[in-house]
């Protein structure tokens, strides 16, 4: 008897660069209230997904550890400085390798981890970005999704990351109100289909209407 049932951990990347500041960052602080709300009442979402949120400015730091739903409070969220998303992708790696739990012989680990990046601009910390880049490459540590929100995101940049990159036209309340409604669909998709093929690929729901798919 396994004395644990396997997480969902979804890492939440957020970008709260300078850029964000003003209605940006209000419209993320209510996308993740919506979103906290949508799984909470989603049984299945409930019991398998953990929450983490991970922000980056000059520097990027996880301000809230995986979290089952019910106990995860919402983080405060400020807008400031650069975007050092080098450094959030490493925060990202020694996060997975401190809080999802490996499989083990006579115990299955945790469910690949589901990556949500949200960013404006393109990273300021261009080396340790390539770095970081380069190493998630190598270690296929999460399923990642990245969405490039307004006209000054550079997308090229998250193609290295990921195959799966969005592109949102503008940093609007009611784009990003979508994004995170998205968000919550594709965690609520991921826990339902989780037993239904183990280590099949991810499938997520169609991206929003006027959201584009970046070839």
């Amino acid at each position: 008897m396994a004395d644990f049932s396997r997480r969902l951990p979804v890492y939440l990347l957020l970008d709260c660069s300078g850029s964000m500041m003003g209605e940006p960052i209000e419209a993320v602080r209510q996308g993740v209230k919506a979103l906290l709300s949508e799984l909470r009442g989603d049984p299945q979402a409930l019991e398998t997904a953990y929450l983490s949120v991970i922000t980056f400015d000059s520097t990027a730091r996880q301000i809230t550890p995986l979290t089952e739903l019910m106990q995860f409070k919402e983080p405060e969220l400020n807008a400031s400085g650069a975007t050092a998303l080098g450094g959030a992708l490493k925060v990202l790696m020694d996060c997975v390798k401190s809080e999802v739990r490996k499989s083990t012989d006579t115990q299955k680990g945790d469910w690949r981890p589901l990556v949500f990046i949200l960013t404006d601009g393109s990273p300021t910390d261009i080396e340790s970005f390539n770095q970081a880049a380069q190493e998630l490459k190598t270690v296929k540590i999460a399923n990642i999704i990245a969405c490039a929100a307004g006209s000054n995101a550079d997308t090229s940049y998250l193609k290295q990351i990921t195959e799966s990159v969005l592109m949102m036209n503008t940093l609007s309340a009611g784009d990003m109100a979508q994004f995170f409604a998205w968000v919550s669909g594709s965690i609520k998709m991921s826990s339902k289909s989780l037993d239904a093929k183990p280590g099949g690929a991810i499938e997520l729901p169609p991206p929003p209407q006027g959201f584009v798919v970046v070839p």
